[in-house]
C-alpha cells in the first residue's frame, strides 16, 4: 500500500518556469555575512595572572615528582 506523495505537483506550483527553474526575484536574497560580533568579548587575563597560573601548575608538577622520588627511594 503506497501513500500519496506529499510533494506539490509542479503544474500547481507558482513561480516556476516551464523548465522547472525559478525566475529571478522569486526567491529571497541570500543572507549577508554577520556585520559584527553579537556578544561582548571577555577581557583577557593580565600577564601577571598568566605567570601566576604557570607557577602554580609548575609547583604541583614538582610536588608530584618529589612524591614519586620519595616513594621510589622508600622502596629501595
Amino acid at each position: 500500500m503506497s501513500s500519496p506523495s506529499s510533494d506539490p505537483a509542479p503544474e500547481d506550483s507558482t513561480g516556476l518556469t516551464p523548465g522547472g527553474s525559478v525566475p529571478p526575484g522569486e526567491t529571497p536574497p541570500a543572507e549577508s555575512g554577520v556585520s559584527g560580533v553579537s556578544d561582548r568579548q571577555p577581557s583577557l587575563p593580565s600577564a601577571r595572572t598568566n605567570k601566576l597560573v604557570y607557577v602554580i601548575v609548575l609547583g604541583v608538577v614538582v610536588l608530584v615528582g618529589l612524591m614519586f622520588v620519595a616513594y621510589a627511594v622508600g622502596l629501595l
